[in-house]
């Protein structure tokens, strides 16, 4: 088994799930006490959303490669950025080592293309759904055209991430509510949603929704363990 750098804490809520799934992953390929060969680099999220905030991406991403750095230097052969949003950053990252960064807009694109889908619906925070690092990286890798909630959603959407979802507030309403934005994307085209944010598959587990649900998170450790156990090396993701 190979050695995966996690860089998280972003939030640490979906931190804990690819943990956990890259886990129960290598346990259910190798069986008996396999468990997966991890360094972890866990940031302070308040930092890094403030920001975010303050639209210093350039900070955001030295910080990020250092911290990459570190885990290259400690051992690991890849890493998955545990969040959709600091893509936005991915080629500082990715640039600042020599290993590969397992890109989640690569993840989720390869699943699109394999279900032949088109036109697909994005939910994450405001910066993943109205900048253009994660739909132009679908649109020229894969010819994906993506639909995107209202001005009015959107602003909602991002608050219950940041102000519910990243404290591990799961609540109805919030759920009731992000099933009517897909409801609305379902009426407009599109044949499935990305739930472009990992926390965003945490509030929605187990629930039917209007459109099929692609989590990212479970994509993205898919592609981890895929490189993990010996497969692919994984896309670049400048």
């Amino acid at each position: 088994m190979r050695q995966l750098g996690i860089l998280g804490g972003m939030s640490w809520e979906s931190t804990a799930s690819y943990y956990r799934l890259l886990n129960q992953g290598v346990r259910q390929r190798l069986g008996g006490l396999h468990s997966a060969a991890l360094l972890l680099h866990s940031v302070d999220f308040a930092g890094i959303a403030a920001l975010q905030k303050q639209g210093d991406w350039d900070a955001a991403g030295r910080q990020l490669a250092l911290a990459a750095q570190g885990l290259e230097r400690a051992g690991a052969g890849a890493l998955l950025l545990a969040t959709n949003t600091m893509h936005k950053v991915a080629p500082a990252i990715a640039a600042a080592v020599e290993i590969p960064l397992l890109h989640i807009g690569d993840a989720v694109g390869q699943a699109l293309q394999r279900q032949g889908v088109r036109r697909a619906a994005l939910l994450g925070t405001r910066f993943t759904m109205q900048e253009d690092f994660y739909r132009q990286r679908l649109a020229e890798r894969f010819a994906i055209q993506v639909l995107l909630p209202t001005d009015r959603q959107m602003a909602e959407i991002d608050r219950v991430i940041f102000a519910e979802l990243c404290q591990g507030l799961f609540q109805a309403d919030a759920r009731a509510f992000y099933l009517d934005c897909l409801q609305a994307l379902r009426e407009q085209g599109a044949e499935v949603a990305i739930l472009g944010c990992t926390e965003i598959g945490l509030l929605l587990e187990g629930i039917k929704a209007p459109l099929p649900l692609l989590d990212s998170t479970e994509l993205h450790v898919a592609m981890g363990l895929e490189w993990l156990l010996g497969g692919s090396s994984g896309a670049p993701a400048a």
